[in-house]
This record gives structure tokens, C-alpha cells and sequence, in this order.
């Protein structure tokens, strides 16, 4: 009932790059609304939570999260959790809770200290108060309506029970207006019938299960849908999973790339690097609707963000798989838990792409129903159950424990106790599902896709990396487009050449050795000759580096014209005797014609006479 606009702006006007700003923004939003007198049941309170040396730290600064086994963020009131968000490196359910726990604890101070600045400066509240619910109109649409909701929620097949319960709604609405009709009086409109008839299916749906009755679609509690899993679906890709759940179905594709395929994010706190990048897309016919195609909404960002951090902890790490990864998860039917879906077929299209995987993760999404002291925790929750329920929250894991963790509770009331049962129930349906997981995929192929780019490594002096890469990155330019590989080099000089064809990548790396090799006495060169001079000859030894055979050294006998003995072009070998502080390097071909005749072998190519 209340229908006043309220928008709340944040705008981060200053930030220590060390400090994370969406626990002050969070904070400061709570606090905002506490002052202005609006009708807000907070104020609330937000804490990061991190665990360092088997201790939980408050607000840890991003040195320290890098270095924690958990990120969790947590949000409530005084007396309850509302919010969890989190991420973790294969933690127990109990420290995880723990977690939650001590966040809650935490931050009651800015909870107080938001209450002290409504006493010295809040507005006076408003007065308002919601309109009183129309129970004539709650009975009437009770009478006609109950008995065939109750009759649509004994439909287990998805699509006939959501056609019956159109068909209740329109019936309804038709019967109330005809009735509207022969009394003369103006019918509810169609909005407020919708309400009432939603609070009726609410009321069906929860009592059923707190009853003990079979859920929306035939299970108990505790069941997980049917599972069935295929890898490898699609032929073209590096890597593809089809996963499915029930009336649920992610197709999930993995593709590797190199460094320089990774995501650049210019953040408030500066510009970082990312290596993993996951993708959620739900197009609206998978729930059989139409509607806009096109860039991503917030519940697609929402989603994938949760998948990515289900499956982070468990990726090997750069050094042990130097490729960058992007994976996609296409919804193609959705009845519940998608986002749990996309990291089951994500760690198992990761797999089929050949990513060494530290274990398989499993994602499950739970729901309760609480009814003041009689509570049901339900495993693997429908869309209805979700809608209907007080609480879904969303659990991914190993079998070592949870690697992300997301709760977004819709009443107060909810106690450690219950938190406890429901992490307990999780990690029995995530159990299931590794163990299906397992059955279909033992572990990561050992080859990658014949379409995935190989990669290879080299090391070369960080002074040389200017010459590799040319003025202009003209060299670099000219070696990818002529060898079809990609080249990316740090700044510790190491070189990593990716290409999918074998020859293209030892032509590159061969062509950088070159590039960067070091002109050494006593070694022997081949190379064309690239100016005569009256005293001698230019020889190119390596790109970029050239010697002077001079006259003298070219054969044993006296030279008056260096024409009779070499051209422009032609390939000469040639070793190096000397080279100086500035880089000056002279060459001789008579070492090597007298080395062949005291018997250290025949060159392998004497001068053009």
C-alpha cells in the first residue's frame, strides 16, 4: 500500500583503494532512510566478513581478502539476517555459518549508531499506515476461487497446472464482475484479485507442505529433481555440458583463450585483469514467454555473478593452466534453480574443455517455510516454491565443502537453528549431485579440443622485449599475422606464443630466439650479405644484427677486389671473432676455411668465389 517513489543515490565522492565501498554504501543507505521518516522497518546494518589463521576478520581490507579463505558479506536487521552473499575455498558448512553469525553480531555498532543519528536528527516519521485489506472481497474471491486453486496445485506437470491456475484467475475475475454487474456497484480491479488470489495460492501451497503433504510436483522434502547429464554436445566448441534438473536445462559452453583474451575491468579502486569469466543468459522463452532480447538484465548479472564465484576456488591457478576462460550458460527451460544449473554444467563443461579442475562443484537451491514454531526446509526448490517461501538461499560446493553461498531471506524471525538445519539439508541434495556429477564425468579430459589454442613459453631478458616487439609493435605485428599465432609478453619476459597449428607456434618462437639472441665470440652464423664495401662486407648474423667481415678475413690469400669473391644476397657463413662495448661485431670466413683444413671438418659452406 504504499506507493510514494523513494530513490536512494550513492555516490562515492572519495575511496582508500584498500577498502571495498559497498559496506559504507550499504551502511550509509540504511541510515539515509532511517532519518527521513519514511515507513522502513531497519535501520540496517552490513558487515564483510573474512577468515584469516582459522579467525574471522571484520572488514578486511582487499590485501587481506586476497589472502582469506572467505568473502562474505552479510546484511540485517537488529534482530535478523536478511542477506548473505559469499564466496569460499571449499569451507564447512559450520564455519560458514559462523561467519554469518559473527557479521550479524559485528554490525549491531553501526545499527546503534544509526539510531543514535535519528535521535539527534531524524525527521519526524510519517504518518502513514496501509489500507486495510477489503475482507468481504478476500471471502468472496475465497469461496469461489479455493477449491480449484486446490485442485491446480494437484497437477504435477508444470505446464497444465500453470494453465489451470490462468483459467482460476480469468474465471474469478469474470464471476466478480458479473456479480459487480447485477448489484450495480464498480468491480475490484483486476490487480487486487491478483493479490488475493496469489496470498490464497501462498496459503495452499505452504500449509500443504507444512502438513507434510507432497511439494508442488510430487517429492518430499528432501528429494532432488531427476537428473541427466551429456558432455560434449556441441562439436565446434572447446568445451560444452548439457545439464538438466527437472523441467530446469543449462547449456554450457567453455572456450579458452590467451592473456590477452582476458577481461580488463576499469574498477573505482583501478584497473585489474580478469582471467575467468562466466556468462548467464536466460532468454524469455525459457519459461515459455516472450518479451526483449538483448543486453543483459540484473538478475542474468546476479546469476552468473554467483556461478563465477561457485566455481573460482576450484580453477587451477596461472601458473598450473596459463589460459584465459569464458563460460557461457544458455537457460534453455527454467522451473527453478538456473543459476545452480549453470555451475553444475559450468564445472562440467570446464572438464570437457580439458581445465584441470581441483574437484567437481555442485550447486543446489534451497527453500523454507516458516510458520511460527513449524518451519520445512525444501531441497532443490521449484519457481513456485520460491515465489511462495520465506527464504531461498543457494549452496555450492565440493565434496570438501562450500565454495559459495547466497541467502536472500524475505521474513524476520529466521534463527541460527534453522540457518544450521538448512546447511545441513544442503550439503545431503549437493552430495547427490556430485555423485551423478562423478558418474557422468570421472574428471578433466586429459587432451584439449583440436579447436583450442595450444601454448607455449619462453624467457627472454626483459631488456630484449622493445626489440620484440619493434617500433610501433611492427615486429610483433608482423610475426602473429605471419606465423597465425598470438603473442603475449609480460614484463618478467616471459613470452607465451598461442596458435592452434603447431608449425605456426615453432616459426614464432624461432623467430623471438632470433630476436633476441646474444652475438657470441667464437659461434659460427649464417646469413645473407647486405652491403659490399671497398675494406669488407655487411653480414646479417641475426634480425636486427648485422657484423663486418672485413676484407682481410675472407679468404688466406690477398683480395684487390671483394667482387670476385661475394655479391649482394648471396649466404655466407661466417664466425664471429670479435665484438666491443658498442655492439661492433667482426666476422671472419678464413677461421672457418682454416679450421676445415687442420682437420675440425669442412664448413658447412664456404664463401661464393
Amino acid at each position: 500500500g504504499f506507493y510514494n517513489e523513494v530513490q536512494v543515490v550513492i555516490h562515492v565522492l572519495s575511496i582508500n583503494p584498500e577498502i571495498p565501498a559497498d559496506i559504507p554504501a550499504l551502511i550509509g543507505a540504511s541510515a539515509a532512510l532511517a532519518v527521513s521518516g519514511l515507513p522502513f522497518n531497519g535501520p540496517v546494518g552490513a558487515a564483510r566478513v573474512g577468515y584469516l589463521n582459522n579467525e574471522y576478520v571484520l572488514n578486511p581490507t582487499r590485501a587481506q581478502i586476497k589472502e582469506s579463505s572467505l568473502d562474505l558479506v552479510v546484511a540485517g536487521t537488529e534482530r535478523a539476517v536478511l542477506m548473505v552473499e559469499s564466496e569460499a575455498e571449499q569451507l564447512p558448512e559450520d564455519v560458514m555459518l559462523g561467519a554469518v553469525v559473527f557479521g550479524h553480531e559485528q554490525m549491531q555498532t553501526a545499527i546503534d549508531a544509526i539510531h543514535e543519528l535519528v535521535r539527534d536528527g531524524g525527521k519526524p516519521e510519517w504518518d502513514w499506515q496501509p489500507a486495510p485489506k477489503d475482507e468481504a472481497l478476500i471471502a468472496r474471491i475465497t469461496d469461489i476461487a479455493y477449491n480449484e486453486l486446490l485442485a491446480a496445485y494437484q497437477l504435477r506437470d508444470k505446464q497444465q497446472r500453470s494453465a489451470k491456475l490462468k483459467e482460476v484467475y480469468a474465471a474469478t475475475s469474470a464471476r466478480l464482475e458479473e456479480e459487480a454487474a447485477a448489484a450495480g456497484t464498480t468491480a475490484a480491479d483486476k490487480a487486487s484479485v491478483g493479490n488475493v488470489l496469489f496470498d490464497l495460492e501462498a496459503k495452499i501451497v505452504r500449509s500443504q507442505i507444512l502438513n507434510g503433504e507432497p511439494r508442488i510436483d510430487g517429492r518430499d522434502t528432501r528429494t532432488v529433481r531427476p537428473i541427466e547429464i551429456r558432455t560434449g554436445v556441441l562439436p565446434r566448441t572447446h568445451g560444452s555440458a548439457l545439464f538438466t534438473r527437472g523441467e530446469t536445462q543449462a547449456l554450457v559452453v567453455a572456450t579458452l583463450g590467451t592473456k590477452g583474451d582476458e577481461q580488463i575491468i576499469d574498477a573505482l579502486e583501478g584497473e585489474y585483469r580478469d582471467r575467468f569469466m562466466l556468462h548467464y543468459n536466460m532468454p524469455p522463452f525459457a519459461t515459455g514467454e516472450t518479451g526483449r532480447v538483448g543486453s543483459p538484465k540484473r538478475r542474468e548479472i546476479g546469476h552468473g555473478r554467483l556461478a563465477k564465484r561457485a566455481l573460482v576456488a576450484c580453477l587451477p591457478s596461472a601458473e598450473e593452466f596459463g589460459y584465459s576462460i569464458r563460460v557461457v550458460s544458455e537457460i534453455t527451460e527454467s522451473n527453478g534453480s538456473s543459476s545452480m544449473a549453470s555451475v553444475c554444467g559450468g564445472c562440467l563443461a570446464l572438464m570437457d574443455a580439458g581445465v584441470p579442475m581441483k574437484a567437481h562443484v555442485a550447486g543446489i537451491a534451497m527453500g523454507l517455510i516458516l510458520e511460527g514454531n513449524k518451519f520445512a526446509v525444501l531441497t532443490d526448490i521449484l519457481g513456485d516454491e520460491d515465489h511462495l517461501g520465506d527464504m531461498d538461499f543457494k549452496v555450492a560446493g565440493t565434496s570438501e565443502g562450500v565454495t559459495a553461498l547466497q541467502m536472500d531471506i524475505k521474513i524476520q524471525g529466521i534463527t541460527k537453528e534453522i540457518m544450521q538445519v538448512a546447511l545441513a539439508q544442503a550439503k545431503e541434495g549437493r552430495m547427490h549431485i556430485l555423485g551423478k556429477m562423478t558418474e557422468a564425468v570421472s574428471g578433466a579430459n586429459t587432451e584439449l579440443s583440436a579447436f583450442a589454442p595450444r601454448m607455449i613459453t619462453i624467457k627472454i631478458n626483459p631488456e630484449k622485449i622493445r626489440d620484440v616487439i619493434g617500433k610501433g609493435g611492427s615486429v610483433i605485428r608482423a610475426l602473429t599475422e605471419e606465423t597465425g599465432t598470438t603473442i603475449d609478453i609480460s614484463d618478467d619476459g616471459v613470452v607465451t606464443i598461442a596458435s592452434t597449428s603447431s608449425e605456426g607456434m615453432a616459426e614464432a618462437k624461432k623467430r623471438i630466439e632470433n630476436i633476441t639472441a646474444e652475438i657470441e665470440v667464437g659461434q659460427v652464423y649464417e646469413g645473407p650479405v647486405l652491403k659490399l664495401l671497398d675494406f669488407g662486407a655487411i653480414v646479417n648474423l641475426l634480425p636486427g644484427k648485422d657484423g663486418l667481415l672485413h676484407i682481410s678475413e675472407i679468404a688466406n690469400e690477398r683480395i684487390k677486389d671483394i667482387n670476385d669473391y661475394l655479391k649482394e644476397g648471396q649466404i655466407v657463413k661466417v664466425k664471429v671473432i670479435q665484438t666491443d662495448e658498442k655492439g661492433r661485431v667482426r666476422l671472419s670466413a678464413k677461421a672457418l676455411l682454416n679450421e676445415a683444413a687442420n682437420g675440425g671438418g669442412a664448413p658447412q659452406g664456404e664463401p661464393q668465389q
